[in-house]
C-alpha cells in the first residue's frame, strides 16, 4: 500500500480508510479495534501520544462510517461481508433483556398478594331471592333496642374497670 503513495498522501488519508484497506487485505476476516488502530497509526507514522490524542475520534469515526459493522465485542468487519441480519455486535445482543423478562424476578411474590378475594354471599341479601325475608325493623342491620339501650350498662361497665384497676 505504501508503495504506491507517498509519505504525504499517507498523511491525507483518513485512519478510517486505512482501516478499510486493512479489513480488505485481511481477507474476510474481522479484525479487534486495537489492530485496527495499530495498523493504522503505524501506517501514518504516529508516536503513541498521537494515538491517544486520536484513539476517541477514530472509534466515532468507525462507528458512523456505513462501510464497517461491530461483529462481537470490538471485532470489527466490513458491512459487505454480512448480510443484513448478522449486522449486529452479538456480545451487545446477548446482554439486553427482552422487555417480557425485565425485571420479573423483582415481583414474582407480589403477584397473590394484589388478587381479588372472593366475596362471600349473604343468603338473606342475594338479589333476586323471592323468599328472602325483610329484616324486622327491631334487628335492622343486625342491632336490636336493646344492643344500642345498652350504652349506659358500657359506662358501668367501665366503672366496675377501673376500680380493678385501683387493686393492682
Amino acid at each position: 500500500m505504501s508503495d504506491n503513495l507517498t509519505l504525504e498522501q499517507i498523511k491525507e488519508i483518513a485512519m478510517v480508510d486505512l482501516s478499510y484497506i486493512a479489513l480488505e487485505q485481511n481477507n474476510g476476516q474481522p479484525m479487534l479495534y486495537r489492530e485496527l488502530i495499530e495498523y493504522a497509526s503505524k501506517v501514518k507514522g504516529y508516536t503513541e501520544e498521537e494515538v491517544t490524542q486520536y484513539i476517541a475520534q477514530f472509534y466515532t469515526d468507525l462507528n458512523v462510517d456505513g462501510r464497517f459493522v461491530c461483529v462481537g465485542r470490538s471485532l470489527w468487519g466490513l458491512r459487505e461481508w454480512y448480510p443484513t441480519d448478522q449486522a449486529t455486535d452479538s456480545a451487545i445482543a446477548s446482554n439486553i433483556l427482552d422487555d417480557d423478562d425485565f425485571g420479573d424476578d423483582l415481583y414474582e411474590d407480589e403477584s397473590d398478594d394484589f388478587a381479588p378475594e372472593p366475596i362471600e354471599e349473604d343468603p338473606l341479601y342475594t338479589v333476586g331471592a323471592e323468599d328472602a325475608d325483610e329484616p324486622d325493623d327491631d334487628t335492622a342491620d343486625g342491632f336490636t333496642e336493646e344492643d344500642i339501650d345498652g350504652e349506659e350498662d358500657e359506662d358501668e361497665n367501665d366503672e366496675l374497670d377501673l376500680e380493678d384497676e385501683d387493686e393492682l
